[in-house]
């Protein structure tokens, strides 16, 4: 017995999995000591007491809510019981291989603070999946990226398998909203090291999916509350904010070298729009990305050169959204210049965080 690792396993109606997934998490987890922790949502199949009665055989306790729902949640009640320093998070319902855990522990017991499960790592996939399931996935897994920076160097921060040791979470502020309990782990818990372990997501063979249109409404209602808690929220209305500056320095000289200065309307513009350009960097590396800066005239002049590209490519999306909307489907000019502007709003911020600005 090398280690001591206690498994959050949360539950609802998933009676017909738990007796071969505690078989084959003990037969992953023979050279470690280790307790399974069920927190079950007051399940109407049974679960909680199939679970119970194999308690007599295997390390296993189970805890049932009834007043409360949501797997992330469910987690973190685990994360109150367990009694391991290794916790390890996994799903029920044998999509997850329990022959995964052995190898995440060797990770930690190795140095790292988090092991994940990773379907994008090299070795890695999902069973059965077709295209709709893959590009909801990705598209959540860039969502991640772009608005929580802190999440870009891990390729699957959706996963709902992972281990931990235990003093990434102590102290934290755990207020997950949904299923993606790694994701707020990642925000507030207090690591250096995560490392990712290859996996295959598997088809399910008995039960039903839980995953549903509310489960992807309840991500993005998590995604906005990360936002909010960490600052980047605010750091996308600073940017909007310098944003509507940079309009009224655009539209004030040009009215200025057009009408005062006399010079030809285009050569106004031109001027007008790199003075913008100009001006937004500048409250940009300021204000809204102050803490990313880096010292030094070159990555100052780097970092102008990079966001005067971003700008460009901004310009030219709001000027074929507004010329695809108003010649193409009939929209009336402003409203396509409106949807203009905010795409190419989504496009520069997103570019100048992950590119510009990368953290």
């Amino acid at each position: 017995m090398s280690s001591v690792i206690s498994l959050i396993i949360p539950t609802y109606n998933e009676r017909d999995n738990i007796a071969p997934l505690i078989e084959r998490i003990d037969g992953a987890l023979s050279a470690y000591d280790y307790e399974i922790v069920f927190v079950d949502d007051d399940s109407g199949d049974g679960t909680a007491e199939i679970a119970s009665s194999l308690s007599s055989r295997y390390p296993v306790r189970v805890i049932v809510r009834r007043d409360e729902r949501g797997l992330a949640s469910a987690v973190v009640e685990g994360l109150k019981q367990v009694k391991g320093q290794m916790v390890a998070v996994m799903d029920a319902d044998l999509q997850h291989p329990p022959e995964v855990l052995a190898e995440m522990a060797k990770v930690l017991e190795n140095g790292a603070e988090i092991a994940v499960a990773s379907r994008y790592v090299a070795g890695g996939g999902c069973q059965g999946w077709g295209l709709v399931r893959r590009i909801i996935s990705k598209g959540a897994v860039f969502l991640a990226h772009l608005l929580l920076p802190a999440t870009r160097g891990i390729k699957d921060p959706m996963s709902g398998f992972f281990m931990l040791d235990r003093r990434v979470v102590e102290g934290a502020d755990l207020r997950p909203t949904g299923y993606k309990i790694l994701l707020e782990i990642l925000m507030m818990g207090q690591f250096r090291s995560v490392t990712e372990v290859p996996y295959t997501f598997k088809t399910r063979t008995r039960g039903e999916s839980k995953l549903s249109a509310r489960q992807q409404i309840d991500y993005l209602k998590h995604i906005y509350s990360l936002m909010r808690r960490k600052g980047e929220l605010l750091r996308f209305a600073k940017f909007c904010l310098v944003g509507l500056s940079g309009v009224f320095v655009n539209m004030g000289l040009l009215w200025l070298l057009t009408e005062v200065a006399g010079l030809f309307y285009l050569l106004s513009a031109a001027i007008s729009i790199e003075t913008s350009v100009l001006t937004n960097f500048t409250l940009n590396d300021l204000f809204t990305f102050h803490d990313r800066r880096s010292s030094g005239i070159k990555p100052l002049l780097k970092r102008l050169g990079k966001f005067n590209l971003v700008s460009l490519g901004g310009v030219g999306i709001n000027m074929a959204i507004l010329w695809l909307l108003t010649e193409h489907l009939g929209l009336y000019y402003l409203l396509s210049n409106l949807c203009g502007i905010a795409v190419a709003t989504l496009w520069n911020y997103s570019v100048n965080t992950m590119w510009t600005w990368k953290k």
